[in-house]
């Protein structure tokens, strides 16, 4: 009886243990098919097996991100892409050291131009003795040729020694023409890249406002595109800043998070479907700024597709017109 009894025990204790073991969650995959569609899954379908995947947690979160396979025109594009970059790099830091080398070389545009005019006139004067040897060279050429002539008016035969001289000097009128034509192909290649080393120059020494785009005021059709609202003066601003905080918490599917005369924020997005938006004063001047928007959506594939739909697009080009509309609104 008692070895029945002990037997009991065990097979209860087994069962007991087996119920308190926590059951081994199966895999879930999240997958996005040759359509754009989203499908989860607990096995990867073969047909899908090279497709972009995410590995998620019981509770929703991507635990591993297994990218798309890459076929081997992708693969070879993209090697030839990075040695374009490397190349790139090269031309870049080569660039560096030529913007330093003309920074410590010149000190002013005026230098520039003093050196190039004097490059110039080295040109000039090579020119002008190159021009002048041709001259005589010429004038003697054509003595040589009346000689050559007189000899044959009086029916004689032209000595060797002036046919050796009028070949030596129509070789030398060649050389001259060569050297003429060298003199300004080069002349000209150096004007070329002084213009450009003056050009450069002025860019690099070009005040911070002349030379920064951010501080030009944008067409209205970047304005739409980039969720931009210009300024006319601080009244103005003071008035759409409050209309944007509206316009915010109108399309924004998180709650309000920073407030303050610079900056408004709502939260992060907590899911995939979420927007979450921000607005930024930013000044262009001591006196004008621009209301920049901002669209932020979740840090996931889905999230991604969401900020580069249609859909958000539309969002940010709504907001400028949101503005001026209701500005219009409260001067009427």
């Amino acid at each position: 009886m008692q070895v029945r009894t002990f037997r009991i025990t065990i097979v209860l204790s087994c069962f007991l243990c087996l119920l308190s073991t926590p059951v081994l969650a199966k895999r879930m995959y999240r997958l996005v098919d040759q359509y754009g569609n989203t499908l989860f899954s607990d096995q990867i379908p073969p047909e899908q097996a090279k497709d972009r995947r995410e590995l998620l947690s019981p509770s929703g979160r991507v635990l591993e991100v297994t990218e798309k396979a890459k076929t081997k025109e992708q693969q070879e594009l993209e090697k030839h892409l990075e040695e374009l970059r490397k190349e790139e790099e090269k031309l870049i830091a080569r660039q560096k050291v030529n913007d330093n080398a003309l920074l410590n070389t010149f000190h002013s545009k005026e230098e520039l131009y003093t050196s190039l005019k004097l490059k110039m006139q080295v040109f000039d004067n090579q020119r002008k003795v190159l021009e002048g040897n041709l001259k005589n060279a010429t004038k003697q050429l054509q003595e040589q040729q009346k000689q050559a002539a007189s000899f044959e008016r009086n029916g004689e035969k032209v000595p060797k020694r002036l046919f050796d001289d009028i070949n030596a000097t129509q070789q030398q009128i060649q050389r001259i023409n060569v050297a003429l034509t060298a003199n300004a192909d080069r002349q000209m290649l150096v004007r070329n890249e002084y213009n450009a080393d003056i050009e450069r120059y002025l860019f690099l020494t070009q005040s911070v406002k002349k030379s920064a785009p951010q501080t030009r005021i944008p067409s209205i059709k970047q304005a739409n595109a980039l969720g931009l609202f210009y300024c006319e003066n601080d009244h103005q601003c003071n008035k759409a800043w409050e209309i944007a905080r509206t316009f915010v918490n109108l399309h924004s599917t998180t709650k309000p998070d920073v407030y303050n005369d610079k900056l408004i924020m709502n939260r992060p997005p907590a899911n995939d479907t979420d927007i979450s938006l921000s607005l930024s004063r930013i000044a262009i001047t001591d006196n004008d700024y621009q209301l920049f928007l901002d669209i932020h959506c979740q840090d996931s594939s889905i999230g991604e597709e969401l900020c580069s739909s249609q859909k958000v697009k539309d969002l940010r080009f709504s907001f400028r017109a949101f503005v001026n509309a209701a500005l219009s609104r409260t001067t009427q």
